[in-house]
């Protein structure tokens, strides 16, 4: 029998393997398809283009329908688009669900709606055998101009490679909100306040990021590093394009509270979900103006490495010594969650 596999997403080798037999589509109209490193599909209507993404949550039940809608707005920024449609689909645990429950998750779609300027425009909702918690699973679609449009193929050998914020973002808001009694015999209540907040500040939303440094140019391409963590995200951009890479990871930022709750749980912050970090490719002639752009609205972000050719393989520079980047088979906050 064979193996089966670990929680979170496909491994990238069997998904490509996967994606690889699917029947090649004779439709001239889908300008992004399915691909590994790739965020959301993209779909021409002539001069404009509709960009679609689905993704669900199934942890952070608290602000599940919240989370849901950012998540999503993430990726179709991520393609250069703007978020405007939202669909959900609520799957819901059996002897468990209650008026209060779906309100409280309508509330929170709702108000992530508002904030991003999206019209939620249908979905589903079912109580579902064999659920003990809630699953929403949400579809943004985006829009945009032909022009405006980039994806991950689009990343060029001598692009500098850019990271907004910082890494482990959601894994720290995650692990403080799933694991809140057990933390609390070793962090403090105010410690724990601010992990949790993490989905807020700095925030799981990558929207403005991706709006500044594409109004301020330079941009090839922009990615969303969400399981798997920065290494995967950067392996993920490496395989859509075609190209070989190295990180700089003594410039990548750790903030205090991502470091604490990794070393707690010995979890490699490079390998920890990451959503509220922006991966960019640039032209370096740009780097500069994209950093200040971002520094000037609040957002913090720095140079972290620079994309190679494929020869080269994705390697990483650590305290001056050189090495494979390292590959994630699941995400590190798996080993949180295992049992």
């Amino acid at each position: 029998m064979d193996e089966a596999y670990p929680i979170g997403k496909l491994p990238a080798e069997d998904l490509e393997r996967i994606l690889d037999r699917l029947p090649k589509s004779n439709d001239t109209r889908i300008v992004v398809g399915p691909g590994i490193g790739e965020d959301a599909a993209v779909i021409s209507f002539d001069k404009t283009v509709l960009v679609a993404k689905s993704d669900p949550i199934t942890f952070a039940t608290d602000r599940i329908g919240w989370y849901a809608v950012h998540v999503n707005a993430n990726d179709i920024a991520t393609m250069g688009a703007t978020p405007k449609w939202f669909l959900a689909t609520l799957l819901l645990p059996e002897n468990a669900t209650t008026p209060e429950l779906i309100e409280h998750i309508f509330q929170g779609i709702t108000e992530a709606c508002r904030d991003l300027n999206v019209t939620l425009c249908g979905g589903h909702t079912e109580i579902t055998h064999g659920l003990t918690r809630p699953i929403v699973v949400g579809q943004m679609l985006g829009e945009a101009d032909k022009k405006d449009i980039v994806s991950a193929s689009g990343t060029c050998i001598g692009d500098d490679i850019l990271l907004t914020k910082g890494i482990a973002i959601e894994a720290t808001a995650l692990i403080a909100i799933e694991k809140s009694d057990e933390l609390a015999e070793h962090f403090s209540p105010t410690f724990l306040a601010r992990c949790r907040n993490y989905l807020q500040d700095p925030g799981i939303s990558v929207v403005r990021d991706a709006q500044i440094a594409q109004a301020t140019g330079g941009i090839h391409a922009m990615h969303d590093p969400t399981e798997g963590g920065l290494a995967s995200g950067l392996r993920e951009m490496a395989t859509a394009s075609g190209c070989g890479l190295i990180l700089e990871a003594d410039t990548v930022c750790l903030l205090p509270e991502p470091e604490a709750l990794c070393r707690h749980y010995q979890l490699d912050p490079l390998g920890s979900i990451a959503s509220g970090a922006l991966l960019l490719t640039v032209d370096p002639v740009f780097t500069p103006r994209i950093i200040d752009a971002l520094k000037q609205a609040g957002i913090p972000s720095a140079r972290i490495g620079s994309i190679q050719s494929q020869e080269a393989g994705c390697k990483m520079i650590r305290q001056g010594a050189v090495c494979d980047l390292p590959t994630f088979q699941r995400d590190e906050i798996g080993k949180v969650f295992e049992g």
